[in-house]
């Protein structure tokens, strides 16, 4: 092993306001560095940080002339999915793709700059 994953970076239009999301989305203390870094500490994992990207062109799902280039998967206890789609839409997530009637473990969400990620069932 050469190191640890310390931080994933995502860059975004609003770094304060998509660390404030993540934040309620996997917990976590918001430090704002300044206007174009923002990191979202977790005591569990890795630390999450957002960085202003000018221009920034969010991805399209699942367009590949504009794709995601990453996604995060964030795990949920399979009778909390319904809940926990809820909770992030009401957060200003975006739902891209349902889990097919029950069919698949995952649904498939765009956070608020656009970002695709997953909440999987476990």
């Amino acid at each position: 092993m050469i190191g640890r994953l310390s931080a994933v970076v995502l860059d975004c239009p609003d770094p304060a306001a998509l660390a404030a999301f993540y934040a309620e989305l996997v917990g976590g203390t918001v430090e704002v560095e300044d206007e174009t870094w923002v990191e979202l500490n977790r005591e569990d994992g890795p630390a999450l940080s957002f960085q202003l990207a000018p221009g920034h062109r969010a991805p399209e799902w699942p367009d590949p002339e504009r794709p995601q280039q990453f996604h995060t998967d964030i795990a949920v206890p399979r009778p909390e999915m319904d809940d926990a789609e809820k909770k992030v839409l009401a957060l200003g997530a975006t739902l891209l793709e349902g889990d097919l009637e029950g069919t698949r473990n995952w649904r498939v969400y765009a956070d608020p700059a656009g970002h695709p990620f997953c909440l999987c069932a476990c």
